[in-house]
């Protein structure tokens, strides 16, 4: 019933939309930064050729400018061409190109404050819409309830929420899930945040849907015995649960473009333009599956790179149109805001906005990979 209230489906469309949008406008914003500065630079060239050739016309006398025009007709009948001085003429074509560079920078500047306007209002109205939704369902609330949010909101939004909550005396929680569709016969991993009294009342549904003793031996170094090794952790207060869910996604982007380039070149090359005695003509599933065995580079994504690739070595039902569902962005808003240089995953987000544009194979590897463990359909053309 709270996932009909919540109408979380819509919300996550209509945030993809605005974060679509504000990238949109930030990157509209920086090439008309960009044509602006080039057009200061013709601006003040154009001055300066503008100002000489005003202080050359001052400075020429009548005897001077007589004599330049004998000698320039003197040339004229001996080479049959013509020349014509056109300083002052030069000057007005100067101030008129100046105008028109005026009038097209503050068209350019009026246009970037239209749109940065409709986004602000734009922005305001999801934030209102959610603020709506959250008061709905606190109303359906009673004091001593508690909410978990399971899903991968804005860790900022959760804070809000806990604050808005307490004052009902109604826990917030907010759990960060990984596991995409194979978490209900793996468990899914579970990244817990709020207070500790919310958490422990609420321990035994984690502990259900967690992993459990699943096998996995106890990392050296490490005591054993701590509710990890089952797969959820208490991380801190309202929204950390998102916060270091946020991360890991922020994580898996740059996993999954590692291995998404790396299978791209080893799907190139056999390319007719390199050397002849270079080219390999590689098994691209042999090669994930003998990755699986042993090698520093296996994990549960080389499983679902190996099982996709199994099944269709050329990944054809896949254009390479990736999506991202917020996750990554807010990671790299974040190590802004700490100053933490993430150029992997930064690099990773930036190749997710690329394949909208144009494919290559490191883009369906992407997909397939996407495909396997969430379930994720890539949108249609256009979508």
């Amino acid at each position: 019933m709270l996932a009909d209230l919540l109408g979380q489906e819509e919300i996550q469309a209509l945030g993809q939309k605005a974060a679509e949008t504000a990238r949109l406008l930030k990157a509209g914003l920086a090439t008309l930064r960009q044509e602006l500065a080039a057009v200061d630079a013709e601006d003040q060239h154009l001055e300066a050729a503008r100002r000489k050739l005003d202080g050359a016309g001052d400075r020429v006398s009548a005897a001077d400018r007589a004599k330049r025009s004998t000698q320039s007709a003197l040339e004229a009948a001996q080479t049959g061409h013509a020349r014509v001085v056109v300083e002052r003429e030069q000057s007005r074509a100067t101030d008129a190109r100046r105008a028109q560079l005026m009038a097209e920078r503050q068209s350019n500047l009026a246009g970037a404050a239209q749109a940065q306007s409709a986004l602000d209002v734009q922005e305001r109205a999801e934030h209102q819409r959610l603020e709506r939704l959250d008061q709905r369902v606190a109303n359906r609330l009673q004091q001593g309830d508690a909410l978990i949010d399971g899903g991968n909101s804005n860790f900022k939004d959760d804070v809000r929420r806990a604050a808005t909550l307490a004052h009902s005396d109604i826990d917030y929680v907010d759990v960060g899930t990984s596991g995409g569709l194979w978490g209900l016969d793996r468990g899914y991993s579970l990244m817990v945040g709020g207070s500790p009294q919310a958490f422990a009342r609420l321990e035994p549904i984690f502990a259900t849907l967690a992993p459990g003793p699943d096998g996995t031996p106890t990392t050296p170094g490490r005591a054993g015995g701590g509710i990890a090794e089952q797969g959820y952790l208490h991380c801190g207060p309202a929204g950390a649960g998102h916060f270091v869910k946020m991360v890991h996604n922020g994580i898996e982007y740059g996993l999954m473009q590692a291995y998404a380039e790396g299978f791209d070149i080893l799907r190139h090359a056999g390319d007719a333009h390199l050397p002849a005695a270079q080219r390999y003509d590689f098994n691209l599933a042999d090669i994930a599956e003998v990755w699986r065995h042993g090698s520093v580079v296996g994990s549960w994504l080389l499983d679902l790179t190996a099982s996709a690739l199994a099944e269709d070595p050329a990944l054809s039902q896949f254009t390479g149109h990736v999506q991202d569902s917020g996750e990554g962005r807010w990671t790299i808003e974040a190590a802004i805001a700490e100053a933490v240089p993430v150029e992997v995953l930064a690099s990773a987000l930036f190749a997710r906005f690329r394949s909208r544009q144009d494919h290559t194979f490191a883009e369906k590897v992407l997909s397939a990979m996407r495909y396997k463990f969430g379930g994720h359909v890539e949108r249609a053309a256009g979508g």
